[in-house]
């Protein structure tokens, strides 16, 4: 019996969904850990997809395999023994074929930043203090990765990846300037290493005038080599969204729906 688990985690204190070969705080080796309690064995479970150290889901899903029914409130017992940062919100029962990371049709992730000191915001916002930005330049910048097929020079490490061809379907910026707040959104049918973080420098390359419009555009057409490239900070990224054709997931405890007030 396979089942689909949604949760939500902050990923502040972890190195990232994915278990790694050496131990590390991951929030994979967390979730089995917590499984192995309930059931007495260990147990593996599937995410569908990695995350960076110190980047949040605010909409994940993760699957396990099961000989049979629990006889208990797996949801409740799950969120009894997982810690105040990871919560799981729906367990769902699916055929065994479906899987979390290969019928996942599309992905969105939201990025937030603030240029005004808020320590509300700190750990769920990236803070660049005091930025001057141009935000037509970055909405135009923003539009040219719409437009973007293969993005192999957003990559952290394209020789990963059969091919780096993403069908992104949505990106867009939101800016309040009373707020000193910024949101990026983008959805895509699979996302590279570092991809959303890498757009997120060159927005602020292109907004601060450190890049042309032109220059990000021949990146993008590989016609210009990319320049040393350092990824935004993590903590201003959310995977905010998952979507199955067979599956419709509550939005109702997504924190990203409370952060984008104000940015939509």
């Amino acid at each position: 019996m396979r089942y689909f688990i949604h949760l939500g985690f902050d990923g502040t204190n972890y190195r990232g969904w994915q278990r790694q070969k050496q131990p590390r705080n991951t929030v994979q080796e967390v979730v089995e850990l917590a499984l192995y309690k309930l059931f007495k064995k260990s147990m593996s479970a599937y995410g569908c997809g990695r995350t960076d150290a110190g980047v949040h889901a605010s909409q994940y899903i993760m699957q396990i395999n099961l000989n049979d029914a629990p006889d208990f409130d797996l949801k409740f017992r799950l969120n009894k023994n997982l810690p105040d940062d990871i919560s799981v919100f729906e367990v769902f029962e699916v055929d065994n074929d479906q899987h979390c990371r290969h019928n996942a049709v599309a992905r969105t992730y939201d990025y937030f930043i603030h240029w005004k000191k808020d320590p509300v915001l700190i750990r769920y916002s990236s803070f660049y203090e005091d930025l001057t930005l141009d935000f037509d330049m970055m909405i135009e910048a923003a539009k040219l990765i719409l437009q973007t097929k293969n993005f192999r020079p957003l990559c952290k490490q394209p020789n990963l990846y059969k091919n780096t061809h993403c069908d992104v379907t949505s990106c867009q910026l939101f800016v309040n300037e009373d707020q000193g707040r910024m949101r990026f959104s983008i959805t895509s049918n699979r996302f590279l290493r570092a991809m959303v973080r890498y757009c997120i420098f060159y927005l602020l390359e292109v907004g601060t005038g450190m890049m042309t419009i032109e220059e990000f555009s021949a990146i993008l057409k590989q016609e210009k080599q990319t320049p040393e490239m350092r990824p935004a900070y993590p903590n201003g990224l959310f995977l905010s969204r998952v979507e199955y054709p067979f599956l419709q997931l509550t939005d109702s405890h997504n924190i990203v729906n409370k952060l984008k007030v104000g940015l939509t």
